[in-house]
């Protein structure tokens, strides 16, 4: 059996996350050819294919399954044998930062922070993916760095910090024949409704405490994401309760109005998740505080 390399490891796990042998060489700042050549020498010493190429990516064999999780342990330990995680230089650094959101994270976000990294950190890439049901197993297998948003799904079994506390408005059309700069509970019930159903972001809380008022709404369309209402209200009658941030931000870019609710509706907190394994991660930790610096403490009202 062929002496095995300790770098050789830190590629089988790249490739496990990412499911790719390209995308593991640029996550480890090599050539992919390279990467290519390691996964040969990695078969041909554990005597299996390891990953087979499929639709959905390099999948791992029973095999990769089997061993992933002692190399990965293996890793950590020397890792912190070494007495330290290893420093991170974010003007030298060149790595792609997977980051699960909501739709309202996107706009609200996500601009701030490709600004902000385009000077302080010009070599990262990130790649955004929307919350879902996957999530979960995403967070834990490393397949994402971080989750980003209002998701109570990812409450339990994973390190959480909150960023900012945000509530909701009203969105309507500056035109609305009806509707003027106050929304009676009349009106509201009267109206024709947008209803988002958001999949994993919880926003359903909103249907609760209407319910609880025993405050009606008219649902003329249903749409599973909050990117093109504003447009939509803009260029009919229909009303559609966002959350304030998002609300700000959509009245920038359609004609639009922010009316309060006829009932007052729960604030909740948007939070950054990630899983225990990446919790000492070097450039985990930097991304984590960039994502703090840059969105504690938002004023929900601007």
């Amino acid at each position: 059996m062929a002496k095995l390399d300790l770098d050789w490891l830190h590629v089988f796990v790249e490739i496990y996350k990412t499911q790719s042998v390209s995308r593991a060489a640029q996550a480890l700042g090599m050539e992919q050819a390279s990467a290519s050549l390691v996964l040969t020498k990695l078969r041909r010493h554990f005597d299996d294919p390891l990953f087979c190429r499929t639709s959905a990516g390099m999948e791992p064999t029973p095999r990769a399954q089997t061993i992933y999780p002692d190399v990965l342990e293996a890793l950590v330990r020397l890792e912190k044998a070494r007495g330290a995680t290893g420093a991170f230089l974010p003007q030298q650094a060149q790595r792609d930062f997977r980051i699960c959101m909501t739709d309202i994270s996107e706009i609200v976000l996500l601009p701030r922070l490709i600004n902000h990294l385009q000077t302080t950190a010009p070599g990262l890439v990130v790649e955004a993916e929307k919350i879902s049901a996957e999530s979960r197993r995403k967070l834990e297998s490393g397949d994402i760095d971080l989750a980003v948003g209002f998701t109570p799904d990812l409450e339990a079994g994973f390190y959480q910090q909150a960023l900012f506390a945000q509530d909701f408005v009203c969105l309507a059309s500056s035109a609305h024949p009806r509707v003027g700069s106050k929304l009676t509970r009349k009106a509201f019930s009267n109206e024709g409704h947008i209803l988002v159903m958001a999949s994993g972001t919880g926003h359903s809380i909103v249907d609760k405490v209407l319910a609880q008022n025993k405050v009606e709404r008219q649902v003329v369309l249903r749409v599973d994401s909050f990117l093109g209402v504003a447009r939509i209200v803009a260029q009919t009658e229909l009303l559609v309760i966002v959350p304030r941030q998002l609300g700000h931000a959509l009245a920038q870019q359609e004609n639009v109005k922010l009316l309060e609710p006829p009932v007052p509706l729960p604030a909740y907190k948007v939070k950054q998740h990630w899983h225990e394994r990446f919790n000492r991660d070097a450039g985990n930790i930097w991304l984590r505080k960039t994502m703090a610096e840059l969105f504690s403490g938002i004023n929900v009202n601007s």
